[in-house]
C-alpha cells in the first residue's frame, strides 16, 4: 500500500474544516490515494497578544506549514489564501484553489445594540473602510478563532461588534448566535482582502505536476490577480488594501484613492501584468 498524502493544517476549527473540504475534493479527483492530516500550531496561534498590523502579517500563519513541506513531513499544506505571503520559501508553490465561497464581510453586533460604536477587529483594512461608514466608531483588537470572538462579543461584552469573513462563518455553519445580529456588508462598501474566501493548496515545486490541473481555474485567475496587486505594495497588511475580482469587476480599496472599480474579463494569467500596469498607472500608485 502506498504512503498516505499528508496534509499540513493549522488546528483551528476553521482550518480543519477547510482541510476537510480539500480532502473531499482530492478524493473525487485522485482515486486510490489515502490522506492523513498533520495538525500544526503556528506562533501566531500561540501569541494572541501579537499585533498583526505591527508585525506585517507576512507569513505569520504559514511559516510552520511551509517548513513541514520543505522537510518532507507533509505533502500538501492548506491555507486561507488571504493569509499567504505573496512570495514563498524556495521550492514551494501554490498547486491551486478550491472554488471560492462568498467573499464579503459580516458585521456581527449584539442584538440590543442598535448603533454599535466599539468595534473589535485586528484588521487594518476593515477598520479603515468601516470607518467611512461609521465615522464615530472606536476600535479595539480581539484575536482568536471565530467561536472565541463571537463569545467575546455576545457574552463577555468586550465590544459592541466585530467584523468577520462570511466564508468562515459559512464553512463552520454559523448563521446565528444567541444575542447577536449578523449584517451582511457589500463588497462595494468593504472590499475584501486579496484572496479572501479562497482555500489555497500549497506543495513543493517538484510535486506540482501531480496537482496543478485538479483545482478551480476561475478562482486561480482571480486570486492571482489580487495577490499580484497586493505584491506591488509589499505583500503585508501595513497598507489597508482591499482587492477582489469577481470575474467581471475588479474592486479596489486603497486609502490614497478610496474605492474604485475596473471592468474587464480576465482569461489568462499572462494578461495580469499588463492589466495591473494600466491600473496602477491610472491610480498613480
Amino acid at each position: 500500500m502506498s504512503n498516505p498524502i499528508l496534509i499540513a493544517t493549522r488546528k483551528s476549527p476553521l482550518a480543519l474544516k477547510q482541510t476537510e473540504k480539500v480532502r473531499q475534493w482530492l478524493e473525487e479527483k485522485l482515486h486510490g490515494e489515502r490522506y492523513e492530516e498533520l495538525q500544526l500550531t503556528t506562533q501566531v496561534d500561540e501569541r494572541l497578544s501579537w499585533s498583526l498590523e505591527k508585525r506585517g502579517d507576512i507569513g505569520l500563519f504559514t511559516k510552520e506549514l511551509e517548513e513541514a513541506l520543505l522537510a518532507d513531513k507533509a505533502t500538501l499544506a492548506v491555507h486561507s489564501a488571504k493569509d499567504m505571503p505573496t512570495t514563498f520559501q524556495k521550492d514551494l508553490c501554490i498547486a491551486g484553489y478550491l472554488p471560492r465561497a462568498r467573499a464579503n464581510d459580516i458585521l456581527v453586533h449584539r442584538s440590543k445594540v442598535k448603533d454599535p460604536k466599539l468595534i473589535a477587529t485586528s484588521s487594518y483594512r476593515r477598520r479603515m473602510q468601516f470607518a467611512l461608514i461609521n465615522q464615530s466608531a472606536d476600535w479595539i483588537t480581539l484575536r482568536g478563532n471565530i467561536g472565541t470572538r463571537l463569545r467575546q462579543i455576545a457574552k463577555d461584552k468586550k465590544a459592541d461588534a466585530t467584523l468577520l469573513a462570511a466564508a468562515g462563518l459559512d464553512r463552520l455553519g454559523i448563521d446565528r448566535y444567541e444575542g447577536l445580529k449578523f449584517v451582511e456588508l457589500s463588497i462595494e462598501k468593504i472590499v475584501p482582502a486579496p484572496g479572501q474566501a479562497a482555500i489555497a493548496i500549497q506543495c513543493r515545486e517538484r510535486d506540482l505536476i501531480k496537482y496543478r490541473d485538479l483545482f478551480c481555474e476561475k478562482t486561480k485567475l482571480a486570486v492571482t490577480l489580487e495577490r499580484e496587486f497586493l505584491h506591488h505594495f509589499g505583500g503585508g497588511c501595513q497598507t489597508p488594501l482591499g482587492a477582489h475580482y469577481d470575474g467581471e469587476i475588479f474592486h479596489i480599496y486603497h486609502p490614497k484613492v478610496g474605492h474604485t472599480t475596473y471592468k474587464f474579463v480576465l482569461t489568462d494569467i499572462l494578461e495580469i501584468d499588463g492589466l495591473l500596469s494600466t491600473i496602477l498607472n491610472d491610480l498613480n500608485l
